[in-house]
């Protein structure tokens, strides 16, 4: 009641100023204020963006204060200004899609052969006949990059495509598999990677969130909001979750009857008090995450709806999507927003697909696997046509792939088990080099061989397209300079315009 009241007298008492002041005191006592707002214009980047440069390369610890988010200084020139991951939740099965593993046709029925090192499989069948892919394949583009005909829309951007085939993980199951390759490590606790962005980069855009993250349907994403959460870092470079139907982002919209100078009011004054609060609770960044969450919120609430409107898209755009098939809908409508939102300055979008593993065929992966690539196949070639007509596919890093792969051996009868030891993701745009293919998997697509790829090393190399030197990326916690890729990682150069083999950043 004490806040109410206190509030309430500030309104009154700005009523009561605005009806005595005329209009050459008006213009005597705002005078001063026009300078001033081209100075607060300047100060963020001015004096802030020094100071946030220190935070992020010298592993000192950050307030996560209201400016935090400020635009920092690169550490070498960038490639890529914004990142679209495409996370296709359960795990692919790279041997049906852009691995082609003739050999299984003739092992298929038999155990797998002497000489292929052992996995540990969540189901325990390492020793379950081979299965034989059923796809037919073909050659794409300039550099015949072979794709399966479940993505028969995605093939026609094969020269834009950098496809992986040599990654691995740690994590055998969808919880530690999800937890890595969104943070490095299966345990909880650790940044996202779109935290790690947001804090080294800043953001772009003064009326979104800098960190964006998208579901399909009602399904929910293995570990929820673990996978775009800030760990040890303070709660302001976390992702914001975005709905796809309905308003863009929960709780919004202002209660009825309060207007934006109403709204402006309480907030300056919530600050006020969350200010005097926090004064004396520095380790508490939750809080100012919170106070710079309301200061992010009113501005949204004027240029939110208008990034997800697509009213304004044409025809031809939606089609492009496949918004009107019922089919692809969902996800196009995903690929959509995201590329209003790279439009607008967001800097790291992450749209899922098959949240709740939809994509984990342990049986009937013939049709599991049409109705998940029938689903995204369209949307995401949308997407790359439509990022690469308007300019921004050069300055966009698209990043495809699930938390592992599928294994050559059958699960019961017609499925495919997880794979963390070998399995394929694709970058396209922001500087890689597409129309190839890197690395490789042995013969029966089991383990990754050639020019073997971490998560460490793709979380490096995305930073690296950023502008950002992974080893100089730190932030102190608990007395140890922590990075994004736990100490162990490398940029795999191979893929970056203009580069050759696989050297960390020293050299």
């Amino acid at each position: 009641m004490l806040i109410k009241s206190a509030l309430g007298q500030r309104i009154n008492q700005q009523h009561s100023a605005a009806a005595d002041v005329n209009r050459r005191q008006m213009l005597t006592q705002c005078g001063a204020g026009f300078g001033a707002l081209a100075l607060a214009g300047m100060l963020p980047t001015a004096a802030f963006g020094d100071d946030a440069v220190a935070v992020a390369s010298s592993g000192t610890e950050s307030s996560g204060g209201l400016n935090s988010l400020s635009p920092k200084a690169l550490h070498h020139a960038a490639k890529a200004k914004s990142v679209i991951f495409l996370f296709m939740e359960g795990g692919p099965s790279q041997m049906d899609t852009f691995d082609p593993k003739p050999e299984l046709e003739n092992l298929a029925g038999k155990p797998v052969p002497d000489g292929f090192e052992k996995v540990i499989l969540p189901m325990g069948e390492f020793h379950s006949p081979i299965l034989a892919s059923k796809r037919k394949w073909k050659q794409h583009g300039e550099g015949g990059l072979w794709v399966s005909d479940w993505l028969p829309n995605i093939a026609t951007h094969a020269d834009k495509l950098a496809v992986i085939r040599s990654c691995w993980t740690n994590g055998i199951n969808h919880s530690g598999g999800v937890c890595q390759m969104n943070t490095g490590s299966q345990f909880a606790g650790r940044p996202s990677l779109g935290s790690w962005v947001s804090y080294g980069l800043g953001t772009e855009n003064e009326n979104l969130p800098a960190f964006v993250v998208m579901q399909d349907n009602a399904n929910a994403v293995v570990n929820g909001p673990r996978n775009w959460s800030t760990g040890f870092m303070p709660a302001v470079y976390q992702g914001t979750e975005m709905q796809t139907k309905g308003d863009p982002f929960a709780n919004l919209k202002a209660a009825g009857g309060i207007d934006q100078r109403m709204q402006r009011t309480k907030l300056d004054f919530l600050a006020e008090i969350n200010r005097m609060h926090a004064s004396s609770r520095q380790s508490n960044t939750e809080l100012e995450a919170r106070i710079r969450s309301f200061e992010l919120a009113f501005q949204m609430q004027t240029h939110a709806p208008e990034a997800v409107d697509l009213a304004s898209e044409t025809q031809e755009t939606r089609d492009l999507y496949g918004l009107d098939d019922k089919q692809c809908a969902a996800y196009g409508r995903q690929c959509l927003l995201a590329r209003r939102l790279v439009e607008r300055g967001v800097r790291f979008i992450q749209c899922y697909h098959g949240s709740g593993s939809k994509w984990d065929a342990h049986s009937k992966i013939e049709s599991n696997h049409s109705k998940m690539c029938g689903q995204m196949d369209k949307p995401v070639a949308g997407l790359l046509a439509d990022l690469e007509r308007r300019g921004l596919l050069d300055e966009t890093l698209v990043i495809w792939g699930g938390e592992f792969g599928r294994t050559p051996m059958s699960e019961k009868g017609d499925g495919r088990d997880h794979n963390p030891t070998g399995f394929t993701m694709w970058m396209a745009g922001g500087g890689v080099n597409g129309g190839q293919t890197y690395g490789s998997t042995d013969e029966i697509g089991l383990h990754a061989v050639e020019d073997r790829l971490h998560v460490h090393d793709l979380h490096s190399t995305v930073l690296h397209l950023l502008g950002v030197d992974h080893r100089k990326l730190t932030y102190l916690h608990n007395g140890r300079p922590e990075r994004i890729d736990e100490n162990e990682g490398n940029v795999y150069k191979k893929l970056l315009s203009g580069n050759q083999g696989r050297l960390g950043l020293d050299g």
